[in-house]
């Protein structure tokens, strides 16, 4: 099982080393990990945090946490302390000798480590020095080994977060005991990682509904020409077998400019909603248009308002460009889940394991 935070008991004057992700423009990953982090603190728990933004290659100080660091104090109303160095031993000394209990503190961005991507373990090590246990709350790297995120877990007790439990509970459930019918809706460019989850869900889902580039790529597969439209010109063998599946549903027609698919078009608008309308459980990842441009976005939209119409339905929504969309659209809070993983939403939906959540699983003896 996964150890969960708010079934662990602390003393008050302990230290969370707790990983989040600050790796949005808008802070809303941030502000789903407030209950977390107001559950430390009402236990009188200290917090070292460790996040990121971006791909760091060293230190690119434009990829720099001191802006978040201030946003947090904002949405905290509590003092947070900016640490813009890698002096792990001295800030360790400093929070043993800090008297306050309620204190948060964060690290610059840890991806200015190379470490950190390969998941050293002696840097993991020194992160682990930091606190008396872990706490992961960033679920949208859990499909990344790093060292604060994987190898940290090896030095001491872990706990997943209460954002990370909520949304591993919500997938799985999603996953193995769905309320019927299932329809799974995948879009988007990334053909990649949409094919394994199409065969994960190959007989447990009622209906797989596929728009974008996975569509695209497809149509390929099965003979059809698709003209400069964006496809996955070396598609994971699974395609061969994924085009003669029974509940496979794909578009019927499609808003075309300049020789490449855009958009779904009307009929399919329509074909696709039926679906959605009778679901009780939907899965979504990736749009189904260039929603860049407002005039190929209609497709993604009208799909999206048939989800949140359909008040009986447990929806997930999922992937970057997917969440902003329907968070720009004040959409957001009619879906039952609306993912802050991308990549690591769609491995979980294959059915392959997160390394950070098994590295939760199998964690340092917990205290």
């Amino acid at each position: 099982m996964l150890p969960l935070l708010e079934n662990a008991k602390f003393l008050p004057g302990k230290v969370a080393v707790v990983r989040l992700d600050f790796n949005d423009e808008d802070y809303w990953r941030m502000e789903k990990s407030l209950p977390t982090l107001r559950l430390l603190l009402a236990r009188g728990v200290r917090i070292v945090i460790l996040s990121h933004r971006g791909r760091p290659q060293g230190k690119e100080m434009r990829y720099s946490l001191r802006k978040d660091a201030r946003m947090l104090q904002k949405l905290l109303a509590t003092s947070v302390k900016f640490v813009p160095h890698f002096r792990l031993r001295q800030l360790a000394h400093s929070i043993a000798k800090e008297s306050t209990s309620h204190q948060v503190y964060v690290l610059e961005n840890i991806r200015f480590l190379r470490g950190e991507y390969r998941n050293d373990i002696n840097l993991a090590r020194r992160l682990a020095a930091l606190g008396d246990f872990f706490v992961n709350d960033a679920f949208a790297v859990a499909h990344r080994a790093a060292a604060s995120t994987v190898g940290i877990t090896k030095f001491l007790p872990s706990f997943a977060g209460i954002e990370l439990a909520h949304e591993i509970t919500a997938l799985r459930t999603a996953m193995y005991r769905p309320q019927k019918p299932l329809v799974v809706l995948l879009g988007g460019a990334k053909v990649h990682t949409k094919l394994p989850v199409l065969r994960f869900f190959r007989k447990r889902a009622d209906t797989l509904l596929a728009g974008g580039a996975v569509a695209n790529t497809i149509l390929v597969e099965m003979g059809f020409g698709v003209g400069d439209s964006i496809i996955d010109p070396h598609p994971d063998p699974i395609i061969r077998k994924i085009v003669r599946y029974p509940n496979l549903v794909l578009p019927c027609d499609y808003h075309i400019s300049r020789n490449r698919i855009l958009d779904i078009g009307p009929k399919t608008i329509r074909k696709f909603s039926s679906f959605l309308r009778n679901a009780r459980t939907i899965i979504w990842n990736g749009p189904l248009g260039l929603i860049e441009q407002k005039k190929f976005c209609k497709g993604t939209e009208a799909l999206a308002r048939t989800i949140t119409r359909n008040r009986k339905a447990f929806s997930i929504v999922g992937g970057g460009e997917t969440e902003s969309f329907v968070r720009k659209r004040g959409l957001a809070g009619k879906f039952s889940l609306v993912s802050t993983g991308g990549g690591a939403m769609l491995m979980l939906l294959s059915g392959e394991k997160l390394p950070a959540i098994e590295a939760l699983r199998h964690s340092r003896r917990r205290k």
